[in-house]
């Protein structure tokens, strides 16, 4: 049953155009007025924009610090929003809660959005931004043995494939990665695309409209860094956290992806929330589950965060 927060913030958005007969920038738009329901905003004891550079250009990261003296862990979170909506304000509320309640730095990143900029690019900025944490830890007080990503949506998509690509690379190592309902496949033909494609906030008319924007072409579909759910082998990759939501078309991916990293010997904790919809993790002010899910990623990475050892190594108990 549809959990009756969310029936009420649904009745809200009737009459509300789709994504899909809208411009990028209303799009856009239209995105920032849902900041508002993230709640009030929660003090930590530091907050500090860069800019980084990156092939073509530079991108922005916010880095939130909790109090104490350090080294802190890190949690490097990556916005959804389709790859074209989002930026660093979207996911302000819920950085700040995980940075005082995991006790770790958060770095938000704010890589370039398509259509202006699509695939491989918004990827290759949240691996760049990744590199990037790794090689300045110290300098932000961090511990660089103790580096998680994550990120929700199309961020939750880009986290899974910058593992992927620091696997494949070898040049540093998460010690865990949090996808919150994460894009992982193109195909749009789940059970839960066909019981939730409209009248649940995201819709099977957006995912096509996002996906045309982020894609450069049809056959990039196939490619895994953006579908990591077609990865032949997901072997080696860091424990996970995979929250799903029960009224989400992209519920069924996000599972099967959880059942396919399991497979492949890659410890999983996979919770779908009952009743909810798609963006709910950003909508704590309105929905109680979204405060819950955001509790449940802090506690899962000081969970993570504090069975390791100094060297980074799991602890032997």
């Amino acid at each position: 049953m549809l959990d009756p927060q969310a029936k009420v913030f649904l009745d809200t958005l009737k009459g509300r155009p789709s994504n899909s007969t809208l411009t990028v920038e209303e799009n856009r738009a239209k995105n920032k007025e849902l900041r508002k329901l993230a709640g009030p905003t929660e003090s930590v004891a530091e907050v500090r924009d860069y800019m980084i550079p990156v092939e073509g250009g530079e991108i922005g990261l916010r880095i939130y610090k909790p109090e104490g003296e350090g080294l802190f862990p890190i949690f490097i979170y990556i916005h959804g929003g389709g790859w074209v909506l989002g930026d660093l304000e979207t996911v302000d509320e819920p950085c700040r809660n995980i940075v005082n309640k995991a006790n770790c730095i958060v770095v938000s990143v704010d890589y370039r959005l398509a259509p202006e900029h699509k695939f491989p690019t918004p990827l290759m900025d949240c691996y760049a931004a990744a590199k990037w944490v790794f090689e300045h830890a110290h300098e932000l007080n961090g511990d660089s043995e103790k580096i998680a990503v994550g990120g929700d949506s199309a961020g939750g998509n880009l986290a899974a494939a910058v593992t992927m690509m620091a696997r494949k690379s070898g040049e540093f190592n998460f010690v865990s990665q949090v996808l919150i309902y994460p894009v992982v496949d193109f195909s749009f033909n789940t059970d839960s695309y066909e019981e939730n494609g409209k009248d649940y906030f995201l819709t099977y008319e957006s995912m096509v409209w996002f996906s045309q924007a982020y894609l450069e072409k049809e056959t990039d579909k196939g490619n895994i860094y953006a579908a990591p759910l077609l990865a032949e082998d997901l072997t080696k990759l860091p424990p996970a956290l995979v929250i799903t939501a029960e009224y989400d078309p992209l519920r069924d991916e996000g599972l099967a992806y959880a059942e396919r990293l399991k497979s492949a010997g890659v410890p999983v904790t996979s919770t779908c929330y009952k009743g909810m919809i798609h963006g709910f993790f950003w909508m704590s002010g309105i929905l109680e589950q979204g405060k819950e899910a955001v509790n449940e990623v802090a506690t899962y990475l000081a969970n993570n965060f504090n069975k390791l050892n100094v060297f980074g190594k799991e602890e032997i108990t």
